[in-house]
């Protein structure tokens, strides 16, 4: 099996864990008690999005090219 790599966005929960979305893959993304178990979870959801693709004969989509912080005033 090739490996992938992926970029993930992670937000703290106000309520408390974490969830996490991949941009490169709409809609997919998981959620976990702990940051560590989110990571794992998202890794887990990206295999399965893979897989489904690949079953599908769909292209596997790149990472997303650039990632930016931006400072905006309000």
């Amino acid at each position: 099996m090739k490996d992938f790599k992926y970029t993930i966005i992670i937000k703290e929960d106000e309520d408390g864990g974490y969830w996490t979305q991949v941009p490169a893959l709409p809609g997919c993304g998981s959620q976990g008690d702990t940051l560590e178990e989110a990571v794992e979870m998202t890794k887990d959801a990206i295999r399965g999005y893979l897989l489904v693709l690949q079953e599908d004969g769909e292209p596997i989509p790149p990472d997303i090219k650039q990632v930016a912080t931006v400072v905006v005033a309000a």
